[in-house]
């Protein structure tokens, strides 16, 4: 179950993880970002970016063209 929730669709590389990275500072610490995107890249964008910050990528799935992914804030 996610805390909150981001929208990338639509949104091409490096966009969804820098506005990851804004929605992700706010939030408390154990609070997970439901991420919606269409980049291709994104799957690999998004595993780099957790390894840089310490997030934990919790989930990650493909839903139709839609990239699902959860991320917890460490």
């Amino acid at each position: 179950m996610s805390d909150h929730f981001l929208d990338a669709t639509g949104l091409k590389c490096p966009i969804p993880v820098l506005r990851a990275r804004k929605a992700m500072k706010p939030l408390a610490i154990n609070d997970v970002l439901e991420i919606h995107a269409t980049d291709p890249s994104a799957e690999l964008d998004f595993k780099s970016f957790c390894e840089t910050t310490g997030y934990e990528l919790i989930s990650f799935q493909e839903q139709g063209d839609v990239l699902v992914m959860q991320i917890r804030k460490q």
